[in-house]
């Protein structure tokens, strides 16, 4: 699993031998099988997680019952609920897997203590964290101008091995759209 990261993170950071074994030294290596969680709603969220193989969501759960997804996490992509991990404090979302996955994980220690090693990851995590700022205020934005057939279109286009991935109610709660009026979008849409 660490080879999975050490590819990612060589690609995005200039590191040498050394500092890769840094991560290395702290890192927790997780395999999970499909439904396993990561992270449940009323636990403190320990680690930052990167998703070597698989695919996870994170998601929050209403009073009566219906999930509301915020995020699909696939291969080489990071996830973790920011509140939780940096105010340790206990989280309103889950983290599961929708598939069999292998993650590497740090805790918040270790993390920090990578940060103040590696400025290089720190730049670079900053960065990314800016980055995924601005895409969930677009995906806001979108999410309150949109129509039901603009959604399922962007999500298409910008997530398009997740759509195969993952069942319709899914795609549905991701995009704050009903089971129905999803089905009705993709079944026009086959008709035109």
């Amino acid at each position: 699993m660490f080879a999975d990261f050490e590819k990612y993170i060589r690609a995005h950071v200039e590191l040498t031998d050394d500092e890769v074994a840094l991560f290395r030294k702290t890192a927790v290596e997780q395999t999970l099988r499909r439904k396993g969680f990561l992270l449940q709603q009323g636990n403190i969220c320990r680690y930052k997680i990167f998703v070597c193989k698989g695919l996870l969501r994170t998601y929050r759960t209403t009073e009566t019952g219906s999930e509301h997804i915020l995020q699909f996490s696939p291969e080489n992509s990071w996830t973790t609920d920011p509140e939780s991990y940096n105010n340790l404090t206990s989280s309103v979302y889950n983290i599961d897997a929708l598939e069999p996955s292998e993650v590497v994980m740090w805790a918040k220690k270790d993390f920090d203590d990578l940060f103040k090693n590696l400025p290089a990851l720190k730049a670079y995590s900053e960065d990314m964290i800016q980055r995924n700022l601005y895409r969930t205020r677009d995906r806001l934005f979108f999410n309150q101008t949109a129509t039901a057939e603009e959604k399922y279109d962007d999500f298409v286009k910008n997530f398009p091995g997740i759509m195969a991935r993952v069942p319709l109610h899914m795609v549905a709660s991701f995009l704050g759209l009903s089971r129905e009026t999803l089905s009705r979008i993709r079944h026009a849409q086959v008709k035109a």
